[in-house]
């Protein structure tokens, strides 16, 4: 059994038990949450497929962790005008483990 949901601006394949990482969801560690965007679900070979969510379909997840990602550095830099940029950035994320599919 899997499913698609969409969270935020993004699209995840998920099995019960497995663990992703999505963009920041409000909620405190250990919350349950229950996430309604659910656009394909498969069960023992049967596919339903949304238009473009499936009503009465939700995914259940527990969050594990509220984080932030790997940094990731841009460097700007033009020869003979000593012009250099520097800018970091560091996405929010959450963990989820998912519980269930239903």
């Amino acid at each position: 059994m899997f499913a698609v949901i969409s969270v935020g601006s993004k699209q995840y394949s998920v099995n019960p038990g497995s663990v992703v990482k999505v963009d920041k969801i409000p909620g405190k560690v250990g919350e349950t949450i229950s996430l309604d965007n659910v656009l394909v679900v498969e069960d023992k070979g049967h596919v339903s497929i949304g238009t473009p969510t499936l009503s009465g379909k939700k995914v259940n997840a527990k969050i594990l962790e509220q984080g932030k990602g790997e940094k990731v550095d841009v460097s700007r830099y033009k020869s003979k005008v000593r012009h250099r940029r520097h800018v970091g950035f560091r996405s929010q994320l959450t963990t989820l483990e998912i519980l269930s599919i239903g």
